[in-house]
């Protein structure tokens, strides 16, 4: 028990270079404190004490602005920076060493049963605001960038950033887009090519016509 504690208090000083302190990170950190009431309601939640380990993740959720389900399992040195607006969803499984910042949602999306949640890997770093949304995993050493939607699984050693979101770094390497942004359809341009065609061909209609009138009139001559 009291080495989960020291690990989770020099987590936040290896992770937060403004925790001047011990002392400060105990009694100043939300984080810090969402993940030990998490910790005890998780053990109730386990014994199946269902209400009250809810009614303890409640009351943690009212203090601190994050909202993990007793039932969510999360691993060694979790720092959870700021906080405010997180949310773990009940089947979701939190590897060791990873980051989550704030506003950030592990949930479901509805349309699964069971294990509905995601798995995150190792060494991860969520940014602020991402969304990871379903039953998939994210593999070890992965970043996932600011604001991002992840709606399937992401191999590890990745980076990904984008609604909905792509893997732009793979291994150190940049994952070349699929989509070339020089090469974006433009749907004026498209219409004004179009009328042009459409113009060229009434040109050459009226050519026609005027060519068989001028046939004609000679010959009503002769």
């Amino acid at each position: 028990m009291f080495r989960h504690l020291k690990s989770d208090i020099e987590t936040v000083l290896d992770n937060d270079p403004a925790a001047r302190n011990s002392f400060e990170v105990v009694f100043t950190y939300s984080g810090l404190h969402a993940i030990w009431a998490h910790r005890l309601a998780h053990r109730l939640y386990k014994r199946r004490w269902f209400t009250v380990s809810r009614l303890i993740s409640q009351i943690s959720r009212f203090f601190t602005g994050i909202e993990i389900h007793p039932g969510a399992t999360i691993g060694e040195r979790l720092f959870i920076d700021h906080g405010m607006g997180v949310v773990i969803g009940e089947t979701c499984q939190i590897g060791d060493n990873v980051v989550i910042y704030q506003g950030v949602t592990l949930g479901g999306t509805g349309k699964e049963k069971g294990k509905r949640h995601p798995t995150i890997g190792n060494n991860v770093v969520i940014a602020s605001g991402a969304k990871v949304l379903g039953s998939f995993r994210i593999g070890d050493n992965v970043n996932i960038g600011a604001n991002s939607v992840v709606l399937r699984e992401v191999p590890a050693n990745s980076t990904v950033v984008g609604i909905p979101g792509r893997m732009v770094r793979k291994d150190g390497e940049r994952v070349k887009d699929r989509l070339d942004h020089t090469q974006l359809p433009d749907p004026v341009i498209d219409m004004l090519r179009g009328m042009h065609k459409e113009i060229e061909e009434l040109r050459a209609e009226l050519e026609r016509e005027r060519q068989k009138q001028s046939i004609a009139g000679g010959d009503q001559i002769r």
